[in-house]
């Protein structure tokens, strides 16, 4: 359930940045970058999204703009990146307990 993101991977004119354009914008007008090893608090869709290309680990850098991120790779390939940024907005994927309608309107009993 939720939305997938459409990706676009493009070759930077450097070897280690990949860019990665989407059907949707992450940040509106503003710039976000982020530095492995940062810690991020936000909650904005492009703070999630570093978080979670983090996660997957051999990731340098990631700058989000508009709807542009570009990932600089520290010593991994791009396998699973674009599927990270696509499944950014689903919410009920494998794993995950889809709530009940009680859940979810708030009833009690």
């Amino acid at each position: 359930m939720g939305q997938p993101i459409t990706v676009v991977a493009k070759q930077s004119s450097r070897a280690s940045v990949v860019r990665y354009e989407t059907n949707r914008s992450l940040t509106g007008m503003g710039h976000e970058r982020y530095r492995a090893g940062d810690e991020i608090l936000g909650t904005a869709p492009s703070d999630e999204l570093a978080r979670r290309l983090f996660d997957r680990g051999g990731i340098a850098g990631v700058h989000v703009y508009g709807n542009v991120v570009s990932v600089e790779l520290a010593d991994a390939g791009v396998e699973g990146i674009e599927d990270i940024i696509a499944g950014l907005y689903l919410y009920w994927v494998e794993g995950v307990e889809v709530p009940s309608d009680a859940e979810l309107t708030g009833a009690t009993n």
